[in-house]
């Protein structure tokens, strides 16, 4: 596995374990952490990482304790929250323990029953999204639906709670809808610690991932408001850094909330005034707090502001959001590009394009050049080659300067392709 930039080094659990707590309870880092709690009667895990992250996990585990495994919470199900259970139950078989309970929101089944019949689609999403993670290996993102291990204790409704205990300590369980529909957070009062899944990260929450399902802003910043009442001393993300501290933990719950709430409450205000997305977007661009801006806890580096914008709208209204009715039942854009080409010729528009580039007006160089690419039924070979070479220019500086982790990732991935197109059409032009 390739090592990220620097700006997701602790996001991918790139750094040592940490014990807190009168040394009982542990953060296992990696993608994501994994939290451990020692008691006299054995484990709790709170979420187990990637399935290629399993084997690193379960061994950091056994250099801090080698009691039996009792409890596995899932956060949600996620492919890197609920499938590096592999060594456990290994471990469990040879020794002929009985298998831990496991816990999961009941949204967390109908999630594993969804992978199984888009397993081919998941898996090539998450390639797309984490391709930069591994580039040679297209399958280092890839879940087998088959190898999931159900929940046997079930949390149901949308205002769950679970609670148990294990050798003296108090485990209470809370279903909040963000990132997902099946996420659980733990407090655990005792050890005055909360493990919050990926209801926090060290970015900006993932709201609105290009890639995947409608998420939830507003429930996942009331979800955050709940746990900043628990006054908790640590805190787990789940991913990046620890979190130490009661006015640290309690900052980095707050100003996550507020930017929550922020966004949702600005997107709705202007849905209100009946304005379409792409003034609301826009507006919203405009309008983003200094303050936000300079909080490290919320840097775009994964999840970002602008998804967030998107996740808003998208809770509240359908597909057709741009209020122009010849966008209700639209023609191919191929089609299109190529009645504006039988009016302006292609060289037009490419100059034009080389104009925006050179002026690093690079999202309008985009369209524009896509003008001449979409319309290549009346573009020659030759120009249909220097089209594409710009386009290419203008993504990879679009990737380098993109701080967004899948953004980028998006970005690169076109870059890919085009490559590949030129190398066959510098070949058939014998370039």
């Amino acid at each position: 596995m390739s090592v990220p930039k620097e700006g997701m080094k602790y996001w991918f659990g790139m750094y040592p374990s940490i014990t807190f707590a009168d040394g009982n309870c542990h953060l296992i880092p990696g993608f994501g952490n994994t939290g451990l709690f020692e008691t006299s009667e054995g484990l709790v895990i709170f979420d187990v990482p990637i399935k290629q992250n399993a084997l690193k996990t379960f061994n950091e585990v056994r250099t801090k304790t080698d009691k039996q495994v009792k409890y596995l919470i899932y956060s949600h199900g996620h492919f890197d929250h609920a499938f590096g259970f592999g060594p456990f139950q290994k471990e469990i078989k040879e020794k002929g323990w009985e298998m831990p309970e496991i816990i999961g929101h009941e949204n967390c089944v109908r999630r594993f029953n969804k992978y199984k019949i888009l397993e081919p689609y998941h898996n090539w999403i998450n390639s797309q999204q984490f391709a930069s993670v591994s580039p040679k290996d297209k399958t280092v993102a890839t879940v087998s639906s088959k190898l999931v291990l159900d929940p046997t204790i079930l949390m149901i409704g949308n205002e769950a709670k679970h609670s148990f205990d294990l050798g003296g300590l108090e485990f209470n369980l809370y279903h909040d809808k963000g990132e997902t529909d099946d996420s659980i957070w733990l407090w655990v009062p005792e050890k005055e610690t909360i493990c919050t899944g990926d209801l926090l990260l060290s970015s900006f929450p993932n709201v609105g991932n290009p890639y995947k399902v409608q998420r939830y802003p507003l429930d996942w910043a009331l979800a955050l408001d709940k746990m900043i009442e628990k006054e908790a001393k640590f805190l787990i993300p789940g991913h990046g850094k620890f979190i130490e501290g009661r006015e640290n933990v309690k900052d980095a719950l707050s100003i996550t909330s507020e930017a929550m709430h922020f966004v949702h409450n600005e997107v709705v205000k202007r849905l209100n005034e009946g304005k379409w997305f792409e003034q609301i977007y826009h507006e919203m661009l405009d309008i983003f707090p200094e303050k936000f801006k300079k909080q490290g806890i919320l840097s775009p580096i994964y999840g970002c502001y602008r998804f967030a914008i998107h996740a808003t709208y998208r809770l509240y209204h359908g597909w057709y959001n741009t209020g122009n009715p010849t966008d209700l039942f639209p023609a191919k854009s191929n089609d299109i590009a190529t009645e504006f080409l039988k009016i302006t010729d292609a060289n037009s528009y490419f100059n034009h394009a080389i104009g925006l580039f050179e002026n690093q007006d690079f999202q309008l160089a985009l369209h524009i050049i896509d003008i001449v690419l979409k319309g290549k039924e009346k573009v020659n070979d030759d120009l249909y080659l220097d089209s594409l070479i710009l386009k290419s220019k203008i993504l990879k500086k679009n990737a380098i300067a993109e701080p967004s982790f899948i953004a980028a990732n998006i970005i690169n991935n076109a870059v890919n392709q085009l490559k590949e197109e030129i190398k066959v059409l510098k070949q058939k032009l014998d370039k």
